[in-house]
Parts: structure tokens; sequence; C-alpha cells
């Protein structure tokens, strides 16, 4: 049975603290699992998380704050020490070539694996797939970062009662599934549009036209929200979200499941980031991370 599902490795923003860990997360979709935003201590994290490096196939990284990439040595490093068995592809955004060249190669050790890289500088697809689409969106923040959406294609839902209607069942539905009509009978008349799961990656940003492309209609929407309402002037200044923005980006967008992460060691309190985006009128699901924890993308409607 295909898994889809978030792990969480960390939470904190720029300062981890005794309970979260620097920002770290691991998108399990099908047989492919991508890593998001390794920071600092992210390899401990998937030990204790029980991901594997051959688990990972893409790294994408929004931007090259340590917090979101000071984990990519040991990442890679451990890539190649596993001896991982199939190319890993790294998206970065191209501005900071300089910084992934370091990071990739901060100390000596054998290469035995193919990491393509593969940076970003613009908005649109990096990829396509059978099961997915990955595009990037450029968000605001005082160094260049892109946010990450997967969109897989949408699929067809047979109806039991029309296909009933027209008699037609066993091997023959395979039939119209592959050919589009079965005599009279077209596909249309007897099945729907099952609309293909979408989920976003939403760091390090302001209020922007990239925030809102990204979750728009998304089923599992991860979202920075650093500051509190509070301090909304703070997140303006330092290129971040609060609670609230973040809630309402996702309310507007029609996000079925909002897992907020990404904290301020300044906070205490984690309710209180729950308390703040329910008062900006997000109704649906809602997770406020915490470390090690795992996160089942919503079942189709």
């Amino acid at each position: 049975m295909s898994v889809r599902e978030l792990v969480v490795l960390g939470t904190a923003s720029q300062v981890p603290t005794r309970h979260r860990n620097h920002n770290g997360h691991v998108l399990r979709w099908d047989g492919e699992g991508i890593l998001f935003d390794p920071g600092e201590g992210t390899q401990r994290q998937m030990v204790r998380a029980g991901v594997a490096a051959h688990d990972l196939n893409r790294i994408c990284v929004t931007h090259f704050h340590g917090d979101h990439s000071l984990g990519l040595s040991g990442v890679i490093q451990r890539i190649n020490l596993d001896r991982v068995p199939h190319p890993v592809t790294a998206h970065y955004p191209r501005s900071g070539q300089h910084f992934f060249d370091r990071l990739r190669y901060a100390t000596a050790y054998r290469e035995t694996v193919g990491i393509t890289e593969a940076p970003v500088d613009t908005d649109g697809p990096l990829v396509t797939t059978p099961s997915y689409t990955l595009e990037a969106r450029r968000l605001s923040h005082p160094v260049e970062s892109y946010g990450y959406r997967l969109t897989e294609p949408d699929g067809r839902r047979m109806l039991p009662d029309r296909l009933a209607a027209h008699g037609i069942g066993g091997p023959d539905v395979g039939v119209l599934q592959r050919e589009g009509r079965l005599g009279d009978v077209t596909l249309d008349e007897v099945s729907e549009v099952r609309r293909g799961q979408r989920f976003a990656f939403v760091m390090d940003t302001r209020l922007c036209d990239g925030v809102h492309a990204l979750a728009e209609g998304c089923d599992l929407l991860v979202i920075e929200s650093t500051f509190l309402d509070a301090d909304a002037g703070l997140a303006e200044e330092h290129g971040h979200l609060t609670a609230g923005q973040a809630a309402a980006a996702a309310r507007d967008a029609g996000v079925r499941h909002l897992v907020l992460t990404h904290f301020s060691q300044r906070y205490a309190d984690p309710e209180e980031f729950e308390r703040q985006a329910r008062a900006a009128g997000f109704t649906g699901e809602l997770t406020v991370a915490r470390d090690l924890q795992r996160v089942p993308l919503p079942k189709r409607g």
C-alpha cells in the first residue's frame, strides 16, 4: 500500500531548543522520499524518526540560512556512506550555488552516489513524474527563497451505480477505463474526476503572491509561523509569517490540513499558535507540529 505522510524532523527556527531541533521535514509520497530544508542535526533526527538515507530521492532547500541548510553536509555524506542505490536530486536557489558547493564538500569523504544538482531560478515546474509534478514559487525573504508544491495528476473515479445502470461489470470496466469507451458508453458517463492530491512546503517568507499560489487548494500545507500575531512587526521586518497570517492564507486557499512549524524560541506555549490560527478563521484540520511527529495526508473526499 502506498504511503503519503509528512515526517517532522525539526520545528525550531533560528535557534534550536531542548525540545525542538532545527527545521527539517520529509515527505513520504508513495515510494519516494523528499527531504525539505535539512537544518543542523537532521541526520540524527532521521535516525530517531526511522528515516533512512535510502528513503531519500530528492532534497529541496528553500534558502540558505543555516537553520534550513546546515544539515546538508551530514545528509549528503550519509547518502554516500550508505551507498544509496538510486540517484538523488537536490533543488535549491541558484543564487546560493556557492553555499551548496561548500556544504556538499565541507569535509573529505568518498563519493559513491550521484547527487544531481538542479538549482531553481524561476517560478514554475521543476520535474514531472508519473506520480506528481514538483514546482517552485519565489517567496519574500531577505535572501532568495523558494517554496515547493507537489501536485498529483487528476484521475477518474468509477461510479458503481452508473456502471450498473449500463450493465457494465467485470473485465469490461477495465476496458472502458483504458479505451475511454465501451460500445455506446463513454468513460465520462460512468465516472467522475478524482482530483489529484496537493502538498506545499512554505518556509521563511512574508505574505506574498508565492504563498497564495503554493497554498491554493492544498490537501496538506506545511507553513512557517515563526511569530505570534503580537509580533507581526518583527515578522515583517525579518521576512516571516505569524500564526494568524499563515492560517488566514490557508483559509483563503481552501487548505484541508494545515501544519504550522518553524517556531521562534521566544514562545513557550505551543497551544497559542493553535488559538491564533483558529481566531484567524481557519476551520480545517490543524496541527501545531512537534519533532518526530508523523502527519498523514488527508484521505481523498
